[in-house]
């Protein structure tokens, strides 16, 4: 239907005849011509309908907003350039206009910020808008170079079960009743891990898929109940093969869709130092602000907060300076407490420091009378503050004092304008092998319960299980995780002893992941993969904090499709046929 695209119309077709499709973006009857600047997802180019072309003229005074339409005719150069768009050097002069379907009144217009019900309600609409076709084809190009970079290297890319078998460790399964086995369920993936392990140990050794997963959980911007990740394993590798490989790919498709340049190589910094650093095992670099430990500088002070917590063997009490951070309110302090508060604080103390030079005569801080002179100075040397700096304290268990203290960090780094413009990459690696939950009173998977561990003997591994550490790494990239991954184990006597030590006794384990054991027994080489999130990436490539934005059909944070319904009352009959009854609500 149509010869070029709107926005690529410039000066080398002057003089020659094109036909175009889009919508009319705006339309402008000036009574002796018609203007309309004629959209599509490459851009807009202006469309001149003149008098002297009775029938074109007696269409396009009857175009309105985002009618969508046909143009042919002829280029030739503007009189009056635009240079806010591509095609403003040109304009056409049409020989005809057709009126391909008229559009009603439009709930908002393409150039709005619409709000989110109407813009995920009215979607088709949300999605033609120019901001929005940018950010979705920065995903399809994130996920074609993807696809280019892999097959190049002779990855094989090999579909999973959709429909499989449940398997709850870690978030809620989607249940799917089936119908020819009464009363029997299958789940939705969460991932298709066990299936590209099975992969590993039938030989099929460099496997990738663009898989979507299913998770019944809560939703926040970065978190839908449907999700699509790139997956990848390998067989016959150790960390550094994985990581040295999808290091490689992340670097070159940056490069390819972007334009940027990444950090070659990557840094790398275990668990523990990105915790004790950054308070997070997602640390965002580009925050040019680290936590400070002063336990040992409080243990002898007055303040009973810190000494509590500077005695107790998993306590932490930690520093963050904030540069220039004296000129903050006590308002504007007070709603950082508010915030760590959310991460589990209890309370935020805080110290400004007028003039470091001048002893506690330059301290401005309500809990200055209950450190002595040489603590102060102590403090302040070991954070190296500054005339006109903040200090933020917090103290409680070592995960709940790093969480919350991680947390005003990145609130601090943004609220300030302390982010730098740049992108940071980073390896988190050495991930704790389990953590303890109290509520299950339990040891639970802090990656997942397939995550080898590093020593490779099994009585080891239950004498040290609270300390071990995995061979479980995580790629991060601006304070995102962005791809997480290990080495699995191969071993079958190491997996059951690792579910021994999750609490999944040997009968639970045979009958949730008996064909994955019984695969492990069969000469299943070393093995170890990755996953990246494609729907986060194409966030940050696409300059949006939610992926919201980068997915064709999201759900609501109410896990809702506002534009069909769904989810939506079943009728009893078809309840019947997959032998499903469903109770009333509480």
């Amino acid at each position: 239907m149509r010869t070029h695209y709107c926005g690529l119309i410039d000066e080398a077709l002057i003089g020659q005849t094109v036909t175009l499709c889009g919508w009319a973006d705006v339309a402008r009857n000036l009574g002796g011509l018609c203007f309309i600047d004629l959209r599509d997802h490459e851009g807009i180019v202006q469309v001149l309908a003149e008098p002297d072309a009775a029938e074109v003229f007696k269409v396009a005074e009857k175009v309105g907003y985002e009618d969508c339409l046909r143009v042919t005719g002829t280029v030739r150069a503007r009189q009056s350039v635009n240079n806010k768009i591509k095609s403003g050097q040109v304009e056409i002069i049409a020989t005809r206009i057709e009126l391909l379907n008229k559009a009603e009144p439009l709930p908002f217009h393409a150039h709005e910020n619409p709000g989110e019900e109407s813009r995920l309600t009215y979607r088709y609409l949300d999605l033609r808008r120019p901001e929005m076709q940018k950010m979705m084809r920065t995903r399809i190009k994130l996920v074609q170079a993807l696809r280019r970079w892999l097959d190049a290297r002779d990855f094989q890319d090999i579909e999973t079960p959709i429909l499989t078998k449940a398997t709850p460790e870690g978030a809620r399964d989607f249940l799917v009743p089936a119908r020819l086995h009464p009363g029997e369920f299958y789940a939705l993936p969460q991932s298709p891990q066990l299936f590209k392990q099975i992969l590993m140990v039938a030989g099929f050794d460099r496997y990738y898929q663009i898989a979507r997963c299913f998770r019944d959980e809560a939703l926040r911007a970065d978190r839908q109940l449907e999700f699509t990740q790139l997956d990848m394993e390998f067989a016959w590798v150790t960390e550094r093969d994985v990581q040295d490989a999808t290091e490689t790919l992340i670097r070159d498709v940056f490069a390819e869709v972007m334009g940027v340049e990444l950090a070659n190589p990557f840094p790398r910094m275990t668990y523990a130092e990105a915790v004790r650093r950054y308070g997070s095992d997602k640390p965002d670099l580009r925050i040019d602000l680290e936590l400070v430990d002063v336990a040992d500088l409080v243990r002898g002070s007055e303040f009973k907060v810190f000494t509590d917590w500077a005695d107790h063997p998993e306590g932490r009490v930690v520093a963050l300076r904030v540069p220039g951070g004296a000129t903050l309110s006590r308002k504007q302090i007070d709603d950082y407490a508010a915030h760590a508060a959310k991460y589990g604080a209890k309370g935020l103390a805080w110290m400004k420091v007028d003039d470091a030079a001048k002893g506690r005569d330059g301290i401005n801080s309500p809990i200055a009378k209950f450190l002595d002179d040489t603590t102060l100075a102590a403090i302040i040397g070991a954070t190296g503050a500054q005339a006109g700096d903040l200090l933020l304290f917090g103290a409680a268990t070592y995960k709940a004092a790093s969480d919350f203290m991680g947390a005003v960090r990145l609130k601090i780094g943004k609220d300030l304008g302390l982010v730098a413009d740049a992108w940071a990459p980073l390896w988190v690696t050495d991930f704790p092998m389990f953590e303890w939950d109290e509520e299950a009173n339990r040891y639970v998977a802090l990656h997942h319960p397939f995550t080898a561990p590093a020593v490779d003997d099994i009585a080891d591994l239950r004498a040290n299980a609270k300390t071990a550490v995995s061979r479980g790494y995580d790629m991060v990239l601006n304070g995102n995780e962005i791809g997480g991954g290990s080495i699995r184990m191969h071993r079958s006597d190491m997996q059951s002893a690792v579910f021994e030590l999750l609490g999944i006794g040997a009968e639970e384990a045979q009958a949730k992941f008996g064909f994955l054991l019984d695969a492990l027994k069969y000469g299943a080489p070393p093995h170890g993969g990755i996953a990246f999130g494609i729907d986060r990436i194409a966030a940050l490539m696409a300059g949006t904090e939610s992926i919201r934005d980068v997915i064709a059909f999201p759900k609501t944070t109410t896990a809702q499709c506002l534009m069909t319904g769904a989810p939506s009352p079943i009728p009893d009959a078809q309840l019947a046929e997959v032998h499903v009854s469903v109770r009333p609500k509480a």
